[in-house]
């Protein structure tokens, strides 16, 4: 029986471990290249990183994670610590900077923490001791241990979906509390006067607290008041829009417009609405915020307001990848926001 040739490239494959200069030699280039190509993509042309990855693939070679954290001090990871899987627009966000350190040979760990602060401290705990490089947070609510923490470590991090007023945390985002004081307006500006706030749950939710402030705010300068029973908070899901908007209407004097804090609300507000037989945007007016195909495609279309979902995830990549290489780095990303109208509003019935 013969013995294969260790040096023949066409049976490493046969090998239980393979190392850079195989990968190199099987795909005809050198061990720097191959370096490059695994960990810095956008370094090398796409042919030879191609080449450099069927190689790799063929020998089932994995660069050592560890060893090589160990020469670097860098892990290449970067942990996305978010509230919920469960909520499309964290999915888009997390999805478009994922893309964004991938083409810089960075991986995402994600997590998630349920509206809970001291879990995601505990989880970001977890993660640094991983080795994770850098963090991604959503929100500006955080607990101030969590600072601390990514201070003691030396771990650079951005909040994202807001900015942070004072300037002391790095943050990619809009102004959350202008989303809903310009629907509000809007709704003003139709002759709206009875006008309610369907929200999710404020603590732990400096989102959800400035939308609810921008409404406040709105009306206050039209010289209007939020009643405390025009108010309805709820987890982000369908059900429980549909049923907190369906208290809204059954008031004895019910509203002629939901402000609703998010487009998956707005829409469970569109399907309590039809069960009662209301005619959306002629009955009652509905607005949401994110300008999601959610809200587009529903009969009639929802008018909301434009974030910058995709923005914000490619934004935050930016940043992390520019600090991880000590380079120039804007800390603080402010993004527009449009008001999109559509049949959702109109003036009141009455």
């Amino acid at each position: 029986m013969s013995t294969p040739d260790p040096t023949d490239a066409s049976n490493q494959v046969v090998r239980s471990r393979s190392d850079a200069k195989d990968v190199a030699r099987l795909a005809g280039v050198s061990t720097a290249t191959v370096s490059r190509a695994l960990n810095n993509p956008k370094s090398v042309d796409p042919a030879t990183r191609q080449l450099v990855l069927e190689a790799a693939a063929k020998l089932r070679y994995v660069p050592h994670g560890a060893a090589r954290s160990m020469r670097s001090r860098r892990s290449n990871m970067i942990g996305a610590v978010v509230p919920s899987f469960d909520y499309a627009l964290y999915a888009r966000t997390t999805s478009a900077l994922q893309q964004r350190l991938d083409e810089s040979g960075y991986s995402l760990v994600l997590a998630e923490h349920h509206y809970d602060l001291a879990v995601e401290l505990r989880v970001a705990s977890q993660l640094i001791e991983r080795g994770v490089d850098a963090f991604v947070f959503v929100g500006l609510d955080h607990d101030p241990r969590l600072f601390s923490l990514l201070e003691d470590y030396g771990k650079p991090y951005v909040l994202t979906w807001g900015i942070d007023p004072l300037r002391k945390h790095p943050s990619v985002g809009f102004d959350n509390q202008a989303a809903t004081y310009e629907v509000t307006n809007h709704l003003l500006a139709l002759g709206h006067r009875r006008i309610s706030l369907l929200s999710a749950y404020v603590e732990g939710n400096d989102r959800a607290r400035e939308r609810g402030a921008g409404v406040r705010r709105a009306l206050a300068e039209a010289g209007l008041e939020l009643n405390a029973q025009h108010v309805q908070y709820a987890s982000i899901s369908l059900q429980s829009a549909q049923e907190a908007a369906l208290r809204l209407l059954s008031l004895p004097t019910p509203p002629t417009a939901i402000v609703a804090t998010n487009d998956v609300f707005a829409v469970g507000a569109m399907m309590a609405c039809r069960k009662l037989g209301l005619a959306i945007g002629h009955d009652i007016s509905i607005t949401g915020v994110d300008n999601t195909d959610l809200g587009a495609t529903q009969t009639p279309g929802l008018t909301s307001i434009r974030t910058p979902i995709v923005e914000i995830g490619l934004a935050a990549a930016e940043q992390l990848i520019a600090r991880l290489e000590q380079e120039p780095y804007n800390p603080f990303q402010s993004f527009p926001i449009e008001l999109v109208c559509r049949g959702s509003t109109g003036a009141p019935k009455d």
